[in-house]
């Protein structure tokens, strides 16, 4: 049987495994299949009488992708210009900082007023840090490695300037509602990031965005050649990222409304440079997938959420995670996909001779 005779079933399993993301979600069904031969009501979804709100594993899973997804989105369509972004956690914690302080200058605990405006600021310093990064790379033409480095290491300093040092807290119900509210049953945090996510993924593929940014990864001589402005476009993908870690940012300070400047954010950038190779986007730059990144991004917290369901000891869990994730880039590999390629070619030729 060749490969064109082949069950139409069976011709979808193949193409799905081409599809750059198909080993993730492998990664994240065997994950859960794991946490359920634990806990066999793992996966559970269950309505609290007492509140209307929907709760379970899947949904704790969902909310702690929130923020991940949210610099993997960003660092997606960076890392598909042919750059990086290695500053998303400092601008993680400057977002916190900024909207912990901003809370506590602008109101009492249940204005709305106060929870927008500190939103608006978190956003707007988040953006114009990662305006800085896009005019260091795009005007100045320092490397992108180098450039968001620098970056890494001044937002904490600025967010440590901003809290005077300390860890800042505030009251805002508001503002706490953004990571722990609910709606229909759902973890607001959660549709919000799925929101952002769709808005994103219909900008930079209903528009002619998405190609010039693989055009510029690709070769950036020649987009320019062809009318393209890299420019342009690279402070647009940096802007990008620095809001989506600002609001990742916000994610993570409202859920415990305080705002730990050495902690908030820290090595998150490494878990979002995992879930955009995860999702089958390539570190040279060019064609991206932004749901590859979502995908990558559910891995890491899956995986995250299973290392503590199964009790990993937390000095063995870099290790465990290590060896997932290795896994699974080997899985992605062109060499392995082209030895196992040759393997099926071999079974199928007896096969056709018989014939």
């Amino acid at each position: 049987m060749t490969r064109d005779d082949a069950h139409p079933v069976v011709r979808r399993i193949r193409a799905f495994f081409h599809t750059p993301y198909a080993w993730g979600i492998v990664a994240i069904v065997v994950l859960l299949i794991v946490n359920l031969l634990r806990d066999p009501t793992y996966l559970e979804i269950t309505l609290n009488p007492a509140n209307g709100h929907l709760v379970g594993n899947l949904l704790d899973i969902l909310r702690a992708s929130a923020p991940i997804l949210m610099i993997a989105v960003g660092m997606c369509l960076v890392i598909a210009t042919g750059g990086i972004d290695l500053s998303v956690g400092s601008v993680m914690a400057v977002s916190g900082a900024v909207s912990m302080e901003a809370l506590n200058a602008l109101g009492p605990s249940d204005s709305g007023v106060a929870a927008l405006g500190a939103l608006a600021l978190a956003l707007g310093l988040s953006t114009v840090l990662g305006l800085v990064n896009g005019f260091l790379v795009s005007v100045v033409r320092l490397q992108p490695f180098i450039t968001t480095l620098i970056m890494m290491m001044a937002g904490r300093g600025i967010a440590r300037v901003i809290t005077e040092g300390q860890n800042t807290n505030a009251s805002n119900d508001v503002f706490r509602w953004i990571a722990n509210g609910y709606v229909f049953g759902l973890p607001v945090v959660v549709l919000i990031a799925a929101g952002i996510v769709v808005a994103v993924g219909l900008l930079v593929r209903r528009t002619a965005l998405g190609l010039m940014i693989e055009a510029i990864g690709i070769n950036e001589t020649a987009s320019r050649m062809a009318g393209i402005t890299p420019r342009g476009l690279l402070l647009t993908v940096y802007a990008i990222s620095g809001a989506l870690a600002g609001m990742a940012g916000v994610f993570a300070t409202s859920t415990v409304m305080t705002v730990d400047v050495s902690r908030t954010g820290y090595l998150l950038e490494l878990d979002a440079i995992l879930a955009v190779v995860i999702g089958g986007t390539a570190l040279s730059g060019g064609k991206f997938s932004l749901g590859g990144a979502v995908v990558g991004a559910l891995v890491i917290a899956t995986l995250d959420k299973t290392v503590v369901f199964l009790g990993i000891p937390s000095a063995a869990t870099p290790a465990f995670k290590a060896i997932v994730i290795i896994v699974l880039c080997l899985l992605q590999s062109s060499r392995v996909r082209e030895f196992f390629a040759r393997r099926r070619a071999q079974t199928v030729r007896p096969k056709e001779r018989v014939a």
